[in-house]
């Protein structure tokens, strides 16, 4: 069995992020998930650590590294949303999700970088969406971020790779999840309509991608942009 490699997960405590850290955890590495507030979950490695602010950032890889060594795996799933028409989004709306799903997602990349840059391997893998070129009214500034990502996992891919280290994303579709729950049943029909597959994507679906990214079978790709969408971005 393979030497267990750790796994770092922003956001890791619900959702998606939380069946990532599952999902690593289950292949025998050792996870470490991040929360701003509430602990972490049972049987999971938490750390405290607000990505919107460099310096919680910088104290919770030093957390990390003094009591587990560097981070192998640096999975960047922390996001917000705050929707709004365009023409009614206040400077704040737009600008606290740019701060944190892209911004954050540069500060946890980059401070990543340094451990990884020592050994010569390392996993980056930015959670991005399928609104990214797909576009989706009223998320003007989550759209933006999303595909703000891949020109970054682009050019870090470009900028590292002599390194061993491999940056991608991957893009969901609709998931299961609290935010869509909560949706109205005739909206969550129009939109499953929309989708090939005919149905949501459960997180679980997309945790597998992201782990077989992180994997050493997927050590020939980067710079990626892997759709787990249910065919709803085709052509995008």
């Amino acid at each position: 069995m393979s030497t267990p490699r750790n796994v770092l997960v922003t956001g890791g405590n619900r959702g998606i992020g939380l069946a990532i850290a599952e999902a690593f955890k289950a292949a025998g590495d050792n996870v470490i998930i991040t929360y701003r507030s509430g602990g972490a979950p049972e049987g999971l490695l938490g750390v405290q650590m607000d990505v919107t602010d460099s310096e919680s950032v910088n104290r919770g890889f030093a957390e990390i590294e003094e009591k587990y060594g560097t981070v192998d795996v640096m999975i960047a799933n922390a996001g917000i949303t705050k929707d709004g028409l365009a023409m009614r989004m206040s400077d704040s709306d737009f600008q606290d999700v740019v701060d944190t799903n892209l911004t954050g997602t540069f500060r946890v990349a980059q401070r990543s970088l340094s451990g990884m840059m020592k050994k010569r391997s390392g996993r980056v893998i930015f959670i991005g969406s399928v609104v990214a070129l797909l576009g989706s009214a009223g998320q003007a500034n989550y759209a933006a971020t999303k595909s703000a990502l891949v020109g970054l996992a682009r050019t870090l891919a470009r900028e590292y790779g002599s390194r061993g280290i491999t940056f991608n994303v991957v893009a969901p579709g609709f998931v299961e999840t609290d935010m869509t729950a909560v949706l109205a049943e005739n909206l969550k029909e129009k939109y499953i309509s929309q989708i090939p597959l005919g149905r949501f994507c459960s997180p679980e679906e997309v945790a597998d991608v992201v782990r077989f990214i992180g994997s050493q079978e997927a050590a020939y790709i980067t710079g990626a942009v892997i759709p787990v969408d249910g065919g709803l971005g085709m052509g995008h």
